[in-house]
């Protein structure tokens, strides 16, 4: 994947048999947040791109989806086997092109993808068949151009085939070297993924120096921001003009505070002769604002990620999965922060999807696409 320019991004994901979706079909820009009433499935969009991101990162199907029966559709029924299943896919631009991943998931009596597709221009690069419902294997086929049109080989049901190919393909001919970048193409977006839920409970105990690598839960927030006030400057610096907006009272700066015990603590610097207020008394709304800005200010070399080491950074694009983007805010802290967003992702290295209950605040901030759903 050596062309220049283009990163790979997911651009599309389908729900097109899952849970409350049917022929789900959502493209996905810079900044993406799902709205909608409680029960809406925007939650469940979010789900299904963070297991199409495990499964990327090589992960079993049972630890993608944890719940299989209740990835079933509401009110489908068995067939004459007694199976039931789902069916998920995305769409990922980027150097060789469109690339569109599908598949199709048994879910009852027992967890396996019986067909996967990888397809490029309308050409099939990749297709897997469940055979023999007695193995866990199913049997896949790819493009080859060589001798022989493709290639036929046994995979396990229990991993997508897309991200085993590397391991398969030769690269030999020009057929397998097209079916490589196309699946590499794939895998580099979807595992190029940081879920963030930050937890404000979770915020408000001081830490031990040293991890500074900020967790999903955002539970490492003061050892994090020790790292990034003397790392980057200019970014940190911006944080703290974020907090302004977001929190209450007059805001001099974000920092952090050494307890006695070697601990760190975050604080909030006030004006001078005013005492800097630590961040366990903020709320949980000023806690996740803070949270939120401090994720879509960094990047890979700070969130708990681990990116594609055989794609050069300028390539890459993180996606940051904000289930409940807006919770515990007000209409004024959303703004701010979708404004952020919309700003940071105009640049490329980063995109956002997110929930909300509620999109008016974010829908004419530019660069923000509020994508609505009804239950």
């Amino acid at each position: 994947m050596d062309s220049p320019g283009t990163r790979p991004t997911v651009t599309e994901l389908r729900l097109s048999s899952f849970a409350s979706h049917r022929g789900g079909a959502f493209g996905l820009g810079p900044v993406t947040l799902f709205a909608g009433p409680s029960g809406s499935g925007k939650s469940t969009v979010l789900q299904v791109y963070e297991a199409l991101a495990r499964l990327g990162g090589g992960a079993e199907l049972a630890e993608a989806f944890p719940d299989p029966g209740g990835c079933v559709p509401e009110g489908a029924g068995e067939d004459a086997e007694g199976r039931r299943g789902f069916r998920v896919g995305c769409t990922v631009n980027g150097p060789v092109g469109t690339v569109r991943l599908d598949l199709a998931v048994q879910a009852e009596p027992e967890l396996r993808i019986v067909g996967e597709r990888l397809t490029s221009d309308g050409h099939v690069l990749l297709s897997t068949a469940l055979r023999d419902p007695g193995r866990s294997r199913v049997q896949a086929a790819w493009y080859t151009a060589g001798d022989a049109a493709v290639t036929r080989a046994p995979l396990p049901d229990d991993r997508l085939g897309t991200a085993l190919l590397p391991l398969r393909v030769a690269g030999s001919t020009d057929g397998q070297r097209r079916v490589l970048a196309a699946a590499e193409q794939v895998v580099v977006a979807l595992r190029s993924v940081f879920p963030c839920d930050p937890q404000p409970h979770r915020m408000r105990a001081p830490v031990l120096p040293g991890e500074g690598r900020l967790r999903r839960g955002c539970d490492n927030l003061a050892a994090v921001l020790h790292r990034t006030r003397t790392e980057c400057a200019r970014r940190h610096a911006r944080l703290a003009a974020v907090a302004r907006e977001g929190c209450a009272g007059a805001v001099a700066g974000v920092g952090v505070e050494e307890l006695a015990d070697g601990r760190l603590r975050a604080v909030l610097g006030r004006a001078a002769g005013r005492r800097a207020t630590p961040l366990e008394r903020l709320g949980d709304g000023e806690l996740r604002f803070l949270a939120l800005a401090l994720v879509l200010l960094t990047g890979p070399g700070v969130l708990a990620v681990d990116p594609a080491a055989e794609v050069p950074g300028a390539l890459q694009s993180l996606t940051v999965l904000a289930d409940g983007f807006d919770r515990c805010l007000d209409g004024g802290q959303l703004r701010e922060l979708a404004a952020l967003a919309g700003s940071v992702c105009a640049g490329g290295h980063l995109r956002l999807v997110g929930a909300v209950g509620d999109g008016a605040a974010a829908r004419s901030i530019e660069g923000v696409t509020v994508v609505d759903l009804v239950p």
